[in-house]
């Protein structure tokens, strides 16, 4: 498991708040869009009950062009 593994929707969004994202629109099924007006960037996040994927994770963040490491660095609630 690397270090992105293990994440569930809830902890996603937190730090994806305090990155400056906000919930902008629902998508196809279960997909929400996320958008952040600083960096111009949106994001689609799947809003499942289980922890998901890492890889998903990545994809996530490559879209909203957020480093791994200021990801993980952004503290919970």
């Amino acid at each position: 498991m690397g270090r992105l593994s293990g994440f569930k929707y809830r902890q996603i969004i937190r730090k994806l708040k305090k990155l400056g994202f906000y919930f902008d629109r629902q998508a196809a099924g279960s997909h929400e869009i996320w958008y952040n007006p600083a960096t111009n960037k949106d994001t689609t996040i799947p809003n499942h009950a289980s922890n998901m994927p890492e890889g998903t994770l990545r994809a996530i963040l490559k879209q909203a062009n957020i480093e791994p490491d200021e990801f993980l660095d952004k503290s919970f609630c």
